[in-house]
């Protein structure tokens, strides 16, 4: 029996780049590959999403302010760049695929070097330097969404590139079908809100401060779980009970997010790649409040996609007020119909089969 094909993965930095990368791993060894991966220290947290198979660790470069922070940013790039070198030539891929992000260079540039056939993966709306700076000599690259029709793309880019979705977590796959949950005019209203990885402290001021404003009906019927940080869950908690509030759910972190996700009525938290992803799959209609420090604005053009297609709608965090929200949720309690409307809207978007695709793309680099 010949040797099954090693294809490297290249990935690291934050979850946004090792989730997907992670349900691509677990593909491809369904489809009976060899599977292992390169990260950086960044990386390392995440080690833990990749039980099965051998990690090795690089330098990456990521380019600081200053002259010292971007001559740093280099030495650590070269350095990782002879790592990834020798990784690949003691390893000998059959094929290496990259997540983006400075974590993933070293060893696609390497493989690119020497002649072994890479593939690229993107996971928001707006490709990053890595993959631009990694295209040219890439065979594919696999988008999560469609190129944004106001920024023109190389040939490079335009020529390769194939729409795949962005793979998710076997859990999150397996509620596609699931149907919306019954919502009714005295029925219970099921909110499930999260910060993003990290959380993010507007969630737990805004969030807390509109819901206590509702009428006491509208109270009565709601169901929340919240993502807070540590650090604000007292205070949250505290305004939440002075409210009258009773059915509150708060957690630094949920382990249960694929079930949080299919019981809710309504999603309302940061839009990453992952997380648009997951709810568009599930089918649930959104509030996002896009990051607004990414310079490329890539968590608003990732909500955009589904709010486009009306299965979402945008507040930017400069407008995420208590007043705003309030103002939303009411003219959801009050008109309950519009919510599978949208829920519909947002399945639509979703690319459950995403890490099937991108498995097979990456196994035809193999000749």
């Amino acid at each position: 029996m010949s040797t099954p094909p090693l294809i490297l993965i290249s990935a690291g930095g934050t979850g946004g780049h090792m989730s997907p990368a992670s349900a691509l791993v677990s593909e491809l060894i369904n489809k009976g590959a060899r599977v292992e991966l390169v990260t950086d220290m960044r990386g390392v947290k995440y080690i833990g999403m990749f039980p099965e198979i051998p990690v090795h660790i690089v330098k990456s470069g990521t380019a600081h302010a200053g002259i010292i922070g971007k001559i740093k940013g280099a030495l650590n790039l070269a350095r990782g760049i002879m790592h990834g070198l020798a990784i690949v030539k003691k390893l000998k891929p059959d094929a290496v695929i990259g997540f983006g992000g400075y974590p993933s260079v070293p060893a696609v540039l390497a493989a690119q070097i020497k002649g072994i056939p890479t593939g690229l993966h993107e996971q928001n709306a707006i490709i990053g330097k890595a993959n631009v700076f990694l295209a040219p000599k890439a065979k594919f690259i696999a988008l999560s969404l469609p190129l944004p029709e106001d920024i023109n793309f190389s040939h490079h880019i335009t020529s390769k590139a194939q729409i795949t979705g962005n793979p998710v977590r076997p859990e999150i796959v397996a509620l596609k079908d699931k149907a919306y949950p019954e919502i009714s005019k005295d029925g219970a209203f099921h909110v499930f809100v999260m910060g993003g990885s990290l959380g993010a402290n507007v969630f737990s001021k805004v969030v807390p401060e509109a819901f206590s404003r509702l009428s006491d009906e509208y109270k009565k019927r709601l169901h929340l779980v919240q993502q807070c940080r540590k650090a604000d869950l007292d205070e949250a908690r505290a305004l939440y009970d002075k409210s009258g509030i009773e059915n509150v759910t708060l957690a630094p972190f949920f382990n249960d997010v694929d079930k949080k996700l299919s019981e809710a009525h309504l999603f309302i938290g940061r839009s990453g790649a992952s997380t648009v992803a997951e709810v568009s799959i599930i089918g649930r209609p959104a509030v996002y409040v896009p990051y607004p420090h990414h310079k490329d604005q890539q968590q608003k053009r990732n909500a955009q996609n589904v709010e486009s297609r009306a299965g979402a709608w945008i507040i930017e965090e400069k407008d995420f007020t208590a007043d705003a929200l309030l103002m939303l949720i009411e003219i959801f309690f009050d008109n309950l119909q519009a919510l599978p409307v949208a829920a519909s809207r947002a399945k639509k978007c979703g690319y459950p089969a995403a890490a099937q695709d991108l498995a097979d793309l990456s196994l035809k680099l193999i000749v």
